[in-house]
């Protein structure tokens, strides 16, 4: 297990590099954003931004709503730019596009020198937590959800509109209504993971999916594709999660309890 504590700017410092993941081996990086209070290290982030991001950035009037879309945008540029081959990639100079499902991707074109094994990300935030998978080889969804999230409506029947009928049936016989809350929310984040990445081109063959509970205060579902070059039939989900402040702090706390696994087959590294 990895873990760096360092404080610098972005001028004199890069980010941490990083090797990017081998084939099967799925990372996910999150922010917490009332951790971040710092405006010089803000502004540094909006200086990160292409002026699109920025513009649209700026144009949340809520304070809270204006720091979240800013930290999602900064978090998917600085974890990407941690995964090197050949060269150190300034975060500012990554591009992106959408390919024909409506997907974004990094736009590699402008970067010279680099020859990239395909690497996939996934964005998804609650109000209190924005997270970003990373995967090579292998199209990945994440879904993150807050454990206190509340439905407007009758758990039941808000399921019965968007779940199978077993699942409703399963759901319908849990008779103590908290934890009937809770499985509704480990079901509706698994069910948004598979939705992250069903717009992709590869939606064929065989997929896995894992569940965790992140700091006991998130779920967090990751869908991705089974590794088919592993002689195992059926192989675990490889992970390292890190929470970061970027260009402050990163910790790996995979394997430790602020990272459980709920669902899934999944060997933390």
């Amino acid at each position: 297990m990895c873990c760096f504590n360092r404080q610098f700017s972005l001028s004199s410092q890069p980010l941490h590099r990083l090797p990017l993941p081998p084939r099967g081996e799925t990372h996910l990086w999150y922010v917490i954003p009332n951790e971040i209070k710092s405006t010089s290290l803000l502004k540094q982030y909006q200086d990160i931004l292409s002026p699109f991001e920025k513009k649209s950035v700026l144009s949340f009037q809520e304070d809270e709503v204006r720091k979240k879309a800013l930290l999602a945008r900064v978090l998917v540029r600085t974890t990407i730019s941690r995964y090197q081959t050949n060269s150190f990639v300034d975060p500012r100079s990554l591009k992106f596009k959408k390919n024909s499902y409506g997907k974004p991707e990094v736009d590699w074109q402008d970067v010279p020198d680099m020859n990239w094994p395909p690497l996939h990300f996934n964005l998804s935030h609650s109000s209190s937590l924005i997270a970003c998978g990373i995967t090579t080889y292998s199209p990945i969804g994440i879904d993150v959800e807050d454990k206190n999230r509340t439905t407007k409506n009758d758990v039941i029947s808000f399921a019965s509109r968007f779940f199978s009928p077993c699942e409703v049936d399963h759901l319908a016989n849990i008779s103590e209504l908290e934890l009937q809350r809770q499985e509704f929310i480990k079901l509706w984040t698994l069910k948004e993971s598979d939705i992250a990445v069903e717009s992709s081109q590869f939606k064929t063959g065989e997929w896995q999916l894992a569940l965790l509970d992140l700091d006991d205060t998130h779920y967090v579902a990751i869908c991705t594709q089974n590794d088919k070059f592993s002689k195992e039939n059926t192989s675990p989900m490889a992970l390292r999660v890190w929470k970061t402040i970027p260009f402050s702090e990163d910790m790996c706390i995979s394997g430790t309890r602020s990272v459980i696994t709920v669902g899934g087959l999944v060997k933390q590294l």
